[in-house]
């Protein structure tokens, strides 16, 4: 039971430094998909001058899509590794990301 207990808290540093690769590598997949899409390096920026209302919104909202889905995948996959070494899922209850 203690084991249950703690391990949420043993994760964490574990977390973090998934999420931060899980940052790195959609930063990167964002950035490689914006080239496709619109054949530019850099995607708009909300301060941009130069772009319009609808070139920044889709712009963000690809790189918010990008970014969720690799957050959970990188998410999942730590939680399943940790479940797998140790025999317990390191979330303490059932509920979403806080």
């Amino acid at each position: 039971m203690k084991k249950k207990q703690k391990l949420p808290l043993a994760y964490k540093p574990v977390g973090f430094v998934l999420g931060w690769v899980g940052g790195s590598l959609a930063g990167l997949a964002f950035q490689k998909t914006w080239k496709v899409i619109r054949h530019e390096d850099d995607a708009p920026d909300a301060l941009d001058r130069d772009r319009g209302w609808g070139e920044v919104l889709f712009a963000a909202a690809v790189q918010g899509a990008i970014f969720a889905v690799v957050r959970s995948a990188v998410d999942r996959s730590g939680a399943k590794a940790i479940e797998r070494a140790t025999g317990t899922w390191p979330a303490p209850d059932k509920g979403g990301r806080d």
